[in-house]
């Protein structure tokens, strides 16, 4: 595929993932790489995040050489926390889960005073091409 396309593992750094015409208000881009985009809400301060991992971050028994992980970021006293919202196998389902995330908060910002009410939203999110957790070890019982 071309740079910039839904699987590629390339995106051209100054060809943003979302285009700014397509964000939801409030939103704006804040960081751009070839494995990463992420962009950032003012109110509440929150942040969401797409970068690459590697083939050991993402589900052995699927085969897949990377995956994406979209985690949100946001401040807590004087330090910043970060969780982890899902993972997916290509770049265009990263886009879309990030956009989804940002409508999602868009439309639930009037309600939105806690990160455990930031997490109850982003929890609803659905993801395509979601990439499922690893699978925990057998226990003996």
């Amino acid at each position: 595929m071309t740079p910039g396309g839904g699987d590629s593992a390339y995106m051209v750094a100054d060809n943003p993932p979302i285009p700014p015409e397509a964000l939801p208000p409030g939103w704006g881009e804040t960081e751009l790489g070839e494995g990463t985009f992420a962009y950032r809400y003012t109110r509440p301060p929150l942040e969401l995040i797409a970068d690459r991992t590697t083939a050991d971050h993402c589900h052995p028994g699927l085969g897949l050489g990377q995956c994406w992980e979209l985690r949100y970021r946001y401040p807590l006293g004087d330090r910043s926390v970060s969780e982890e919202i899902g993972r997916v196998s290509t770049r265009r389902a990263a886009v879309d889960g990030i956009l989804e995330c940002m409508r999602r908060v868009h439309e639930a910002v009037e309600s939105l005073d806690d990160p455990m009410e930031i997490r109850r939203v982003l929890d609803r999110v659905s993801l395509s091409d979601h990439v499922p957790d690893e699978p925990s070890e057998p226990t003996d019982i």
